[in-house]
C-alpha cells in the first residue's frame, strides 16, 4: 500500500475540476446567452433554488447576483412546498440547480413555474431528467467526474455550478453597465467597502486646506504647514489654481536661507493630484507607487480637499 500524499491528492482534485471548467467554458452557447437575456429583461427577481449542496450553491449565486445589480433571492425547495411558493411572483425567473435533475424536492417548484408561466432556467448535468425537461432554458453541466472518484461526493459538480453562476452574474453586470460606484452601494462595510469608497468620501474639505499664495513668505508658509498638520502646504496662483506643493523634502532642499524665500521659490511645481471621484483604492495605489503620504484633491485645477494616508488607514483601506 502506497503512502498517503495530501499534496498529490489536492493536485489531482484541482486538475479534475480545472479540466471540467475548461469543458464547461467551451460548451457555452445560445442557451447561456438566452439565460442572461431572460434575467436581464425580467421585471422581477431571480429566484434561486436547489437541495443539499446545490442549495448551498444556489444561495451563493443569489447573493452574487444581488451584490452585482440583479435582484435575487433563495427559496428552499422544501419550504416552497409548504407555503414559500407564494414568494415567487409572475414577473420572476426561477433558476433551479440539481446535478441529477431528479430531486423530488424540486417537483412542486417546477410545477408551479409551469402553471404560472414563470421562466425556468434549469442547471443540471442530465438533459432528460425531470429538471432538464421542465426547463425553458437548459444550462447543461458537463458530466465530469467528481474529485472523489470512489465516494462520488459533490465536488466537481458544485464547482461547475458556482462557476456558471459567476459567469451569469458577470455577464449581467456587464450587460447592465454596472460600475464600481454601483458596486460600492451594495458593499458599504469591511475592507471591500472601504476600497470602493471615493476620495471625496474621505478627504478633508476646503476649510481644512493648508494653502498659501505663491508670494507668501516662507515663515508664513511654515506656520500654515504647522497649524494644519498634514506635513505639506499647497501653493496657489492668482487664479486659485494649485501651482505647487511644499513638503519636508522641499524644506530640506532649500535649508540654506530658507526663511528668506517665498513659497513659490521653494515649492515643487505641478504636484501630483487626484480627483474627488477617484476610488480610495486608486489613491492608495498612487501613494504607494510614488511613496508619498498626502494628495491634494482638485477639480478644474482648483484644490477642493486633501487626503492623507492616515485617512485611508482610519477608513480601513490599508
Amino acid at each position: 500500500m502506497s503512502a498517503f500524499n495530501a499534496v498529490q491528492v489536492g493536485r489531482r482534485v484541482l486538475a479534475v475540476e480545472a479540466d471540467a471548467l475548461r469543458v464547461l467554458a467551451d460548451s457555452l452557447g445560445e442557451a447561456f446567452a438566452n439565460a442572461v437575456e431572460t434575467i436581464f429583461n425580467a421585471k422581477g427577481r431571480v429566484v434561486c433554488t436547489g437541495m443539499g449542496k446545490s442549495g448551498h450553491v444556489a444561495r451563493k449565486i443569489a447573493a452574487t447576483l444581488a451584490s452585482t445589480g440583479t435582484q435575487a433571492m433563495f427559496v428552499h425547495p422544501a419550504e416552497a412546498s409548504h407555503g414559500d411558493l407564494g414568494m415567487i411572483g409572475p414577473d420572476d425567473v426561477v433558476l433551479a440547480l440539481s446535478k441529477s435533475g431528479a430531486g423530488r424536492e424540486l417537483a412542486d417548484t417546477l410545477a408551479y413555474a409551469k402553471r404560472f408561466s414563470i421562466p425556468l432556467i434549469a442547471m443540471t448535468a442530465v438533459a432528460d431528467s425531470p429538471l432538464g425537461q421542465a426547463g425553458d432554458i437548459l444550462l447543461l453541466l458537463p458530466d465530469a467526474p467528481e474529485g472523489t472518484a470512489e465516494v462520488n461526493a459533490p465536488t466537481t459538480s458544485t464547482t461547475l455550478q458556482i462557476a456558471l453562476g459567476d459567469a451569469i452574474a458577470v455577464a449581467l453586470l456587464e450587460r447592465r453597465g454596472f460600475t464600481a460606484s454601483d458596486f460600492r452601494v451594495f458593499h458599504p462595510g469591511g475592507k471591500l467597502g472601504a476600497m470602493l469608497r471615493t476620495v471625496g468620501d474621505l478627504m478633508h474639505g476646503a476649510d481644512e486646506l493648508p494653502l498659501v499664495a505663491a508670494d507668501a513668505a516662507m515663515p508664513d508658509a511654515l506656520l500654515v504647514m504647522s497649524e494644519k498638520r498634514f506635513g505639506a502646504v499647497g501653493v496657489v496662483d492668482d487664479a486659485g489654481h494649485l501651482a505647487g506643493l511644499i513638503t519636508d523634502g522641499d524644506l530640506r532642499r532649500h535649508m540654506d536661507g530658507l526663511l528668506t524665500h517665498t513659497a513659490g521659490e521653494v515649492m515643487t511645481h505641478a504636484p501630483l493630484t487626484i480627483g474627488p471621484g477617484a476610488l480610495a483604492a486608486e489613491a492608495l495605489k498612487v501613494m504607494n507607487e510614488r511613496r508619498i503620504t498626502v494628495l491634494f484633491v482638485v477639480e478644474r485645477e482648483r484644490p477642493v480637499g486633501i487626503l492623507h494616508v492616515h485617512d485611508l488607514l482610519r477608513a480601513g483601506v490599508i
